[in-house]
């Protein structure tokens, strides 16, 4: 995989693939549409054989590893205005099944020519560039900002002639002036939780302390507990410094069942 991949790699994470760009001027930010699904079967194929499968074997784990979506639920799905054309082409050929084990790692494998391109894009225009599965982050200095428009049309052209699509809507521009955010990670000055999503959980712990877990869920106690637990370990992962009024607040908690074994502990 391309060393610009961090998203289902070991050692890579969410938090990696943001520092990327911490304290970058401009962040910018590209959506592939239907990720997985425009991973075709040829492509899957290709990338087996590439491995050094021989051409059956590629073609007998290939078809292990994609599906093609039938006609009834494709056309369920539009009824319920869940797809458009596009993502309905998609389905409609046989491509990676999202959820399936083995679609992260092709997914991967398969989209090393687009990181390629897009690393070699970025350094031409002075930035750097990520990608978390259909994630895509440019960040740099002012001037990446000012040529926007110039990399969107190349990041758009680059992705089609690699078999996605760049879903326009979401495309994100962001300055240091405003909240620059990677996979919801804050980066303007260091990696960090959003304000509002710390000042929940904060408000969360203080009334589970204050008033018991159950005033504010009505889930079986244990899951609870590992819902907070969840949210609060994320934190602690962004920004340990900050969330350590968080598992104070955590461990005044009086949980209403015994926890599970083997779960973090507080302290």
């Amino acid at each position: 995989m391309h060393e610009a991949c961090h998203g289902f790699t070991r050692d890579r994470s969410v938090l990696t693939h943001a520092r990327v760009h911490v304290g970058q001027p401009v962040v910018i930010r590209f959506d592939l549409m239907n990720f997985f699904a425009s991973i075709t079967a040829a492509q899957v194929r290709a990338t087996f054989q590439t491995l050094g499968y021989p051409a059956g074997v590629a073609q007998d784990l290939t078809a292990l590893c994609t599906l093609l979506t039938p006609e009834p639920v494709i056309a369920r799905l539009q009824d319920d205005g869940w797809l458009d054309w596009h993502q309905a082409r998609c389905l409609r050929s046989p491509h990676l099944a999202q959820g399936a084990p083995s679609s992260p790692i092709l997914a991967n494998l398969c989209a090393f020519q687009l990181d390629l391109r897009l690393a070699g894009l970025a350094d031409t225009m002075g930035a750097r560039y990520s990608r978390y599965a259909d994630d895509l982050v440019f960040s740099g200095p002012a001037s990446v900002g000012s040529s926007f428009d110039r990399l969107a049309a190349w990041v758009g052209r680059i992705a089609l002639e690699e078999g996605y699509t760049v879903n326009h809507r979401k495309t994100w521009l962001a300055s240091q002036a405003t909240q620059q955010r990677v996979c919801g990670v804050v980066v303007n000055q260091h990696p960090n939780l959003p304000r509002e999503a710390f000042d929940r959980l904060r408000a969360l712990l203080h009334q589970c302390a204050t008033h018991g877990p159950a005033s504010q869920s009505d889930r079986a106690p244990d899951e609870f507990r590992l819902h907070v637990l969840g949210r609060m370990t994320w934190a602690e992962q962004v920004n340990p410094s900050k969330a350590r009024r968080l598992r104070k607040l955590f461990d005044r908690i009086v949980w209403d069942a015994a926890p599970a074994q083997g779960l973090p502990q507080s302290g």
